[in-house]
């Protein structure tokens, strides 16, 4: 069976390349007479795995080397309440709600502390980015935390918010690495990696050294707190070994296309094939405000349940897969991530077209 184009909000596409690279040292990595899953984490093969990762990750977002890497497990879930663990030292945080996660995040921030809703996009169905430029922070906050870029809905912080001098805490996990960033105006940046850079279970975190510290929330669990794994190099414990390796991969992908300026130009060109035929179809609209869209994941929709279900089914059948909208918006969204090639997104406009034609 040939591949299909993969349009999944994650478990997602991944670069054809790695997955073959990755294919080709299944049974032997370089020499080891053994694969990168059964190798011990201990080893001295997996110590430069781990370190050409981390090194490549900081080579391509410029990492300030007072920020420390983290490969950490869990997924984005539990940093909703590791970042309070660690963080919350005066009990009060400010959390700007534009969709799901962002609302998991302060609802879990609750069980530790004040957290403060100081802006929402819910009233429209989280289809905009709330203005950010002067929010009531609050005069005692540890941090403001946001979700930069919202995979279910489709939108995007493409201005940071005015955090008045407080910590900014963000979960990038649709958005990473999809375009250059200014580390340096975060304290903490983190994401799931099963979006944009490689398979499920493996969370990356980014922060500040001053941040990491003993002083944590009491009770908090060993394993949750940063010092822990920034001590040890990310191997307190046994890592998701084989995840991180595929993530090194893709590092290595993304360096040899040129970086984040060049992924960035591409992913933007991406991005403008489809909503540009979103915004002159009489069938398919977009649901996002314009100034908000995401690069990465592109909701729509055609105003009729039983047509949008036709359009998933028609699209499947014709190799274009996971196009159906999450569960809780129903419709349709296109997750065009790094490694989904322009053709991919040309021949689901073609397909849109077509479709269109036939069912307007």
């Amino acid at each position: 069976m040939s591949r299909v184009y993969n349009f999944s909000a994650g478990p997602a596409v991944l670069p054809e390349e790695v997955l073959t690279e990755a294919a080709a040292e299944m049974l032997d990595y370089k020499g080891t007479g053994m694969s990168v899953m059964e190798m011990s984490h201990r080893s001295k093969a997996y110590q430069t795995i781990i370190e050409e990762a981390e090194a490549d990750l900081r080579e391509l977002m410029h990492i300030p080397d007072n920020y420390k890497v983290l490969f950490l497990q869990g997924g984005a879930h539990q940093q909703f309440a590791m970042v309070p663990m660690n963080l919350m030292k005066n009990k009060v945080a400010d959390y700007i709600i534009t969709g799901q996660w962002a609302k998991k995040a302060w609802k879990e921030a609750q069980l530790y502390g004040k957290a403060n809703a100081i802006a929402s996009s819910e009233d429209a169905t989280f289809s905009y980015i709330p203005d950010c430029s002067d929010l009531p922070i609050s005069e005692d906050a540890d941090y403001v935390y946001i979700c930069e870029n919202n995979t279910i809905y489709g939108t995007k912080f493409h201005t940071l918010p005015n955090t008045k001098g407080k910590l900014l805490v963000a979960d990038v996990s649709s958005c990473f690495l999809s375009e250059p960033v200014d580390v340096s105006k975060y304290g903490i940046i983190y994401g799931g990696v099963q979006k944009n850079i490689g398979p499920a279970g493996v969370v990356i975190v980014i922060i500040r050294e001053d941040l990491i510290t003993e002083d944590t929330l009491p009770g908090t669990p060993t394993m949750l707190k940063y010092k822990t794994h920034a001590d040890a190099g990310s191997l307190y414990n046994t890592p998701p070994a084989y995840g991180i390796y595929i993530c090194g991969k893709v590092f290595k992908w993304l360096k040899n296309k040129g970086g984040l300026e060049v992924m960035k130009a591409y992913n933007e060109k991406k991005a403008k094939v489809l909503y540009d035929f979103l915004d002159e179809s009489k069938l398919f609209k977009g649901t996002v405000r314009k100034e908000d869209r995401s690069l990465m994941n592109v909701p729509f929709v055609t105003g009729d349940k039983d047509l949008d279900a036709k359009f998933v089914k028609e699209a499947e059948a014709a190799g274009f897969v996971n196009l159906k909208g999450h569960r809780s918006v129903g419709g349709m969204r296109a997750s065009i991530y790094n490694a989904m090639p322009i053709e991919g997104v040309e021949k689901l406009v073609a397909f849109m077209k077509d479709f269109e034609e036939k069912n307007g």
